[in-house]
């Protein structure tokens, strides 16, 4: 990991906090910039957070960053050519690195008395819930929820030749390593990672009570890509209903080839591309009334791998992540909130055990905020992790953060 040390965290929550005395004046931007009477909008997000060291990689990402010492800068922009197309675009950067895009599509809009709408280009998250507000802004606590951030040991370039050598990468995922396709340790795979924005051609249609959502893109939900590295596509669609005020349920799919075409050519020869998919189902569930706000998501992947020397991998690699977490707001501008978090794997057999195939995770995360304005945020929250694997089994993480969005 590159080191992002205490000392640089501190300095960048520092000069964060010190833009709160002129916020009380509302100095600080705190809406959108707009140019060429609304045609041109640009706006940014900025957070730092700063925590101990993570020994365990329990927060580690699939940017090889921890999710708790992180300073991210985001700057947005949309380009309105008219009444049916814009440009929008983002570019991030995190711990001072060179900055990415992160979004970059055409949205088509063919009637403008119809919610209906087509992006072709790197586009948001079709599958789930939390993918779509990962945002510091949207998002209570600092840290994430297991599904969208804590990476397994299952990697997309290279894989294990048996169940042995799965087995021994359990609470690995920051750094595991294989003997088919890539040789070099390095980070495995999210059951959907929240950090990423995957590229293709997406619709979005809402009537009513009811919004349906579908793509077409070059990677999957655990991993995104710009450019494709097999030879198949994922299909995910997501569909969600508001039966009542304050009521949101939602349901999620999506199915794809992960193995780079290296891997499966290593593994068991030309012609197998799509043989080894991620196959994914969500279901999630928001309820707000008063000052409470509550959140269910459910999300189950089965990753499909070859079956190339024994004891054998047989059956899909299932993970199964579960988050509920919940905030209630105790005066105007101040809350609290808590997520408890479990990230659940399928059992495998070995030569001489039988045990899941990565080691089982559970979170628990409480904290709070506060609103120095509408648009800046302190944050502060305490991590217990604990995992039946690896290295380190328990970890205490406390944690703070500010976020400032225009």
């Amino acid at each position: 990991m590159r080191p992002w040390t205490a000392r640089k965290a501190g300095i960048a929550c520092t000069l964060a906090l010190c833009g709160s005395v002129p916020a009380r004046a509302q100095t600080l931007p705190s809406e959108p910039i707009a140019f060429a009477d609304g045609r041109v909008t640009f706006g940014g997000d900025v957070s730092a957070s700063i925590a101990p060291d993570d020994t365990g990689f329990f927060n580690y990402t699939d940017y090889q960053h921890s999710a708790l010492r992180l300073l991210r800068i985001d700057f947005t922009g949309s380009v309105k050519a008219g009444d049916h197309l814009a440009v929008l675009g983002e570019v991030r950067s995190e711990n001072v690195e060179s900055p990415r895009p992160y979004a970059l599509f055409l949205r088509i809009r063919p009637w403008t008395a119809r919610q209906f709408d087509i992006q072709v280009g790197r586009v948001p998250p079709t599958f789930g819930a939390f993918a779509r507000r990962t945002y510091a802004a949207d998002n209570p606590l600092i840290g994430y929820p297991l599904a969208y951030q804590y990476l397994t040991s299952l990697r997309p370039d290279a894989l294990p030749a048996n169940a042995n050598e799965l087995l021994a990468m359990r609470g690995r995922g920051w750094l595991s390593n294989y003997s088919i396709g890539n040789p070099t340790p390095h980070s495995g795979l999210a059951i959907a990672s929240a950090f990423r924005w995957d590229t293709g051609v997406q619709m979005h249609v809402a009537s009513g009570a009811i919004e349906a959502t579908a793509s077409v893109t070059a990677g999957t939900i655990s991993n995104p890509l710009f450019n494709d590295d097999n030879s198949g596509k994922q299909v995910a669609g997501r569909v969600v209903v508001h039966p009542i005020v304050g009521l949101v349920l939602g349901t999620s799919a999506s199915r794809g080839p992960f193995v780079t075409s290296a891997a499966s050519r290593s593994a068991v020869g030309e012609g197998h591309d799509g043989d080894f998919t991620q196959t994914a189902w969500g279901g999630d569930a928001e309820y707000s009334r008063g000052y409470y706000l509550l959140r269910f998501e459910t999300i189950v992947s089965d990753w499909r791998v070859p079956a190339v020397r024994a004891p054998l991998i047989e059956g899909p690699l299932r993970a199964t992540g579960t988050a509920i977490e919940g905030r209630y707001k105790i005066v105007p501008g101040l809350y609290v909130a808590a997520r408890i978090d479990h990230l659940g794997f399928s059992e495998i057999q070995g030569t001489t055990s039988r045990l899941p195939w990565d080691a089982p995770v559970t979170r628990l995360e409480v904290g709070g905020g506060y609103s120095i304005q509408r648009n800046l945020v302190f944050k502060v929250s305490f991590q217990h992790n604990t995992r039946e694997g690896g290295r380190v089994r328990t970890l205490n993480l406390p944690a703070a953060q500010i976020v400032f969005w225009f």
